[in-house]
């Protein structure tokens, strides 16, 4: 008991223990910090100057924007999906694009809108447009702020937000990668699933595509993609384009054109998905495949000296 309480004597105030003899040397008072009288006779110690005090600076947070087009999409826009949305260490707003709706979508989008203007924004087109225009001008309308990401999402969230955080995963540990595409690529452990007839029809326009572009491309048509925000997203956004159903095809000529295509080789990236499934309602018919093809004749046509 005596052995602990010396111990707890040296640890606490501060006196030098001979270890090897388990005995402490003779406690003086005066020398102590302990001593009171001692501090009050010392003479007044002159207070140092203050430091201005430094402004607390935060790393700045990346920004995504996400544009939505929408066309006749009241009843199965999932509005608490889009809500709900949260990738940490990342901003992530929504821009929705209504394309001429019919029906009651423009009245969801700004109910939306209103119940968080800093998140959600709407760009009323009054005239349908088609998919390729909306999202172009959803684009410029986003680029007109900073992010510096900005993508496109199809509103029927067939590829879901899950996948979201590793589209941005390659684009930050990646700075050479200025787009993400997702690949519906159906492999083990992945729920890829979509219609028989528009796999077999899909893989045989993604056959003619990459030929017609000039590289080894698995999927153009998924409906999600992210892009960095630069100079040369301005120019590929920058004008209409040719194709209202396959211009996901056109925007890869233009980085091929803008960039020659080895240098387009190595700043696109397809990430294959985990989930994606295909989602009653879809607005491309089995017809549509004709008017893609002859699409693809008019881009091949018009960016064929690229590269």
């Amino acid at each position: 008991m005596k052995g602990e309480m010396l111990n707890v004597q040296c640890s606490m105030l501060n006196v030098e223990c001979d270890t090897e003899r388990g005995r402490a040397e003779p406690f003086n008072i005066e020398h102590s910090p302990f001593n009171i009288q001692h501090c009050l006779s010392s003479p007044p110690v002159a207070p140092s100057p203050k430091r201005p005090a430094l402004p607390l600076q935060c790393a700045p947070v990346p920004r995504l924007t996400l544009v939505v087009p929408c066309y006749n999409e009241e009843r199965r826009l999932d509005v608490e999906a889009f809500r709900g949305v949260s990738v940490d260490g990342y901003d992530v707003d929504f821009l929705f694009v209504n394309d001429g709706s019919r029906d009651g979508t423009l009245g969801v989008l700004q109910s939306l809108r209103d119940s968080d203007p800093k998140r959600f924004a709407v760009l009323n087109l009054e005239q349908n447009s088609g998919k390729a225009e909306a999202v172009r001008r959803g684009f410029v309308a986003a680029m007109q702020q900073p992010a510096d990401y900005i993508g496109f999402w199809d509103a029927d969230l067939a590829t879901p937000f899950a996948e979201l955080p590793g589209f941005l995963q390659v684009l930050a540990e990646r700075p050479a990668i200025q787009m993400v595409m997702g690949a519906r690529v159906r492999l083990l452990g992945r729920e890829i699933s979509r219609r028989p007839s528009r796999h077999y029809v899909g893989r045989v326009g993604a056959t003619l595509i990459s030929s017609s572009l000039g590289l080894a491309v698995y999927d153009t048509q998924c409906g999600a993609k992210l892009f960095r925000t630069n100079e040369t997203l301005r120019e590929v956004f920058a004008r209409p384009f040719l194709s209202r159903w396959i211009f996901d095809v056109e925007i890869i000529a233009r980085y091929v054109q803008r960039l020659g295509r080895d240098a387009a080789s190595g700043a696109i990236y397809e990430l294959p998905v985990l989930r994606w499934h295909d989602v009653t309602g879809s607005k491309v018919k089995s017809h549509d495949f004709l008017r893609a093809l002859h699409d693809l004749w008019k881009i091949r046509r018009a960016y064929r000296k690229s590269g």
